[in-house]
């Protein structure tokens, strides 16, 4: 069974013009402020005040793909919408995001979960972190970007995980039970 999808809103903040310091100002103040995410791009600074909905569809992609991935013995460290900076540039915190393999100082996989728009400016934030895979969750359905020297390209299946079925994963995120969700993405994923 799936879900209809009202899009709940995420409120949002950008201002232009602000400086690394006073972003870092601005971090600092909020750093004790649950659900504010802050981004900063070249003088640009988002601060987004995420809904119920945007945390649960972000967790639960988090439980799905933590599942495949222990299910297919890929080595991984989640490491969640810890803050990724290249300092005086850019600085984001995805919703999931995913060290595979032994690990190194940049995610291989940053995910979104969109209920505003801002695809755009999102990947100019992660192509100048150096992040080689970008997953957006938007009404219901992966946009899958990699990155190909300076700019990302979108593709229609994963490079770093090429066996994941996306429709799988997609169609399980829209069911309205999370315990059928997990029984049919685990056996999707032992039928690949």
């Amino acid at each position: 069974m799936t879900q209809t999808l009202d899009k709940p809103t995420d409120r949002r903040f950008i201002h232009s013009g602000v400086s690394w310091e006073k972003f870092k100002l601005i971090e600092a103040g909020f750093a004790d402020s649950p659900g504010i995410r802050l981004f900063y791009y070249e003088g640009e600074v988002e601060i987004l005040a995420v809904s119920l909905e945007h945390e649960a569809i972000s967790r639960f992609i988090g439980i799905l793909l933590g599942i495949y991935l222990a299910e297919k013995g890929i080595e991984f460290t989640p490491s969640g919408s810890f803050t990724q900076e290249k300092e005086g540039v850019a600085s984001a915190q995805a919703d999931e995001s995913y060290f595979l393999g032994s690990g190194g100082t940049t995610p291989d996989l940053s995910i979104e979960v969109v209920f505003t728009s801002g695809n755009e400016r999102k990947l100019n934030r992660y192509q100048a972190l150096g992040v080689p895979e970008v997953w957006f969750w938007e009404d219901g359905r992966f946009a899958l970007y990699c990155l190909r020297g300076n700019s990302y390209e979108r593709v229609s299946k994963s490079e770093i995980l090429p066996d994941l079925d996306i429709e799988l994963l997609s169609r399980c995120l829209l069911m309205t039970s999370r315990v059928e969700a997990v029984r049919e993405f685990r056996r999707g994923i032992s039928q690949s």
